[in-house]
Formats: C-alpha cells, structure tokens, sequence
C-alpha cells in the first residue's frame, strides 16, 4: 500500500512518544515496511518487529529494511498481529484494513492497492478490535499504541485501552472519524 501524509503523521506521533530512550515498537500490518524503516531510522536506539498476514508483504519490508541500512534492527515476522513478537512491547504502531469490503466501489482512489491492505468484512474494523484486544494482554501499563484509521492517527496508552475500544464500537455514519479519540 502506498504511504499516504498520515502514514507521516503516525511515524511522527511514534517518535514523539519514543524520545531517545531504548523501546521496543511493534509495527503490525507493515505492508512494505515504510513506517518501520522510518521509525528505526530516526529513532536509534529503537527495535522495531514488523508483522504481516502476507508473505509477499514480509518478502518487501525485509528487502527494504536492507535497502537502508536498518535490518540489524527491523525484525520483519510473518504472522498475525502481535504473535510473531516475543517479550515485551513499548509502543505498537498500526494501519491495517479498517473500510467494509461491501463498499469497495465507493473508493476508486483505493482501487490500485491492494485490496487485503484497505478492506476488512463486515464493517471493517475487525482488525482493529482484535489488535486492541491483542494489546490488553500484552502491553504494560506505560506502553502506547498508536493507530492510523480513517486518515487520522490516534493515540492511547494501554492504560486507556478499554475506553478507545469502546469508542471504536460506537455506531457511525460511513467515512466519518472516530469522535472524542485523542488525535496525536
């Protein structure tokens, strides 16, 4: 999937919650690996996994971890989610699929991506609940998760899981943002 400007603005909001201090970041859904690259370039002292469904994916973001030099510190799995990453996780990071399949037709701008990158079934947001879901069993207290849904970045510590979870559940018009959600 082609990195759009809010792909920017959550590798932002990750770095800004890293600072210079040694992390483990989780970069689930990594597609190319552009987002894990970004972080382990500009965040040092970070050790970033990428995890990925698709085989094909993981193939890319290895290759492009080599490519600039990050690959000593971006470990590409194949897997789902947070399973592939062992021990702890100070930040997580995600775009993964969030529009109903049902209504592909109604984004012709999305057509040349791949369609398993931008559309989930039902009302897309299954990969997100199960993440959030992944995240209260594995994150610490202090840890973040930072979400890019709806060309918007959102953000929450672990401790603020369950009100961003219900918040995602929340009846809303097709295309309209999650309300009330921090927006880093």
């Amino acid at each position: 999937m082609t990195p759009r400007r809010a792909s920017e603005q959550l590798v932002a909001a990750a770095l800004e919650r890293l600072g210079s201090r040694p992390a483990r970041v989780v970069d689930v859904g990594t597609g190319t690996g552009a987002i894990a690259v970004a972080i382990a370039t500009a965040a040092p002292t970070a050790h970033v996994f990428a995890t990925d469904t698709s085989r094909c994916a993981v193939a890319l973001a290895r290759r492009n971890a080599r490519r600039h030099g990050v690959d000593h510190r971006v470990t590409v799995r194949h897997g789902d989610l947070l399973d592939p990453v062992p021990g702890r996780i100070d930040l997580v990071v995600a775009n993964l699929p969030y529009l109903p399949a049902a209504h592909a037709g109604r984004y012709p701008d999305l057509a040349a991506e791949p369609a398993h990158a931008v559309f989930a079934r039902g009302d897309g947001l299954e990969p997100y609940r199960r993440l959030l879901a992944a995240c209260e069993r594995r994150l610490a207290e202090d840890a973040w998760i930072i979400l890019q849904l709806h060309r918007r970045v959102l953000s929450s510590t672990a401790g603020e899981l369950p009100a961003l979870r219900r918040r995602l559940e929340q009846p809303r018009p097709l295309g309209e943002h999650l309300p009330g959600l921090a927006a880093a």
